[in-house]
């Protein structure tokens, strides 16, 4: 029952924590508790188990012009990391706010401190992306990946923490499977969810891609692409048709298989060939090689 209410609880989403976004910052709790404070932009970290790895730096460029005119509205969710000198906190929502907060000169920025394990903190950041969706697809399926390994979170669970349908989670997850190429297009922003979906499964999904982003096809143009593609793929090839032999090389087969005694076949290109000897057993071919021995 108390794992069922603590994922109960994170189906919220962070709002139970942070409250209204514009509301003025309440007095911090005693004793450390949860609650909103001011601290040094240096006492922060970021989560190293964060799931959101690539931030678009024109992003937090304008972020930090909105925070060099507002301040930072919504405050940066942490938690303690204990056994340091001095007080440090390990953000678990909010990094893209204290990058732009760096790059604004801020100094102090506003916390909101949540005691959570290192399951619930992964679970938290995964939720405050993928709400935002500031994740790209498989930043959002590495999550997904790290809930159901690390903490044996079913796909129906994933999909209720993050308010997503079962098959939204499943068809996530299945982008993990893509060659590493293609993963490169898609974290560089130029592959979105909808063209990484429909790669997944197809026999050459390296050439499709790079044929969308050199072309600039939309998502209905992939799907065409696919189903012209696995129809080529389903096609008999076409028999290469021999070119006839002239009577000069067929006048030649016949008179090198009268004197050896053996059909004879001679494939040519031009100046070059090749000139095939057919035996039925190992005396035959003895008898060749004499010949050609005593030649």
């Amino acid at each position: 029952m108390a794992e069922e209410s603590h994922r109960s609880r994170l189906g919220r989403g962070l709002a139970s924590l942070i409250g209204d976004a514009g509301a003025e910052p309440a007095a911090p709790e005693r004793g450390g508790g949860r609650g909103h404070r001011r601290v040094s932009i240096a006492f922060l970290r970021p989560n190293p188990r964060n799931p959101r790895k690539v931030f678009s730096d024109a992003e937090i460029v304008e972020l930090a012009g909105s925070i060099r005119e507002r301040g930072i509205i919504q405050p940066i969710v942490v938690r303690t990391v204990h056994g340091g000198a001095t007080e440090q906190f390990e953000i678990i929502a909010g990094e893209r706010r204290w990058r732009a907060a760096q790059r604004a000169g801020l100094h102090e920025v506003p916390i909101i401190v949540h005691e959570a394990s290192d399951s619930e903190a992964l679970e938290l950041a995964i939720i405050e992306n993928v709400q935002r969706a500031d994740l790209n697809p498989l930043e959002e399926g590495m999550g997904y990946q790290a809930l159901a390994d690390e903490y044996k979170y079913s796909h129906d669970e994933i999909a209720k923490i993050v308010g997503k349908s079962r098959s939204h989670v499943a068809n996530t997850l299945r982008l993990l499977k893509l060659p590493e190429t293609v993963k490169v297009y898609i974290n560089a922003g130029k592959l979105s969810a909808g063209h990484a979906r429909a790669l997944v499964g197809l026999p050459d999904p390296e050439s499709i891609a790079r044929e969308i982003v050199e072309r600039g096809l939309n998502v209905r143009d992939v799907e065409g692409l696919a189903q012209q593609r696995a129809r080529e793929a389903g096609k008999p090839k076409k028999q290469h048709k021999r070119a006839a032999k002239d009577i000069d090389t067929l006048a030649l087969e016949k008179r090198l298989s009268d004197a050896l005694g053996l059909k004879v076949t001679i494939n040519g290109h031009g100046e070059k060939g090749v000139v095939l000897i057919q035996y039925r057993d190992l005396d035959q071919l003895d008898e060749v090689i004499r010949r050609l021995e005593t030649s």
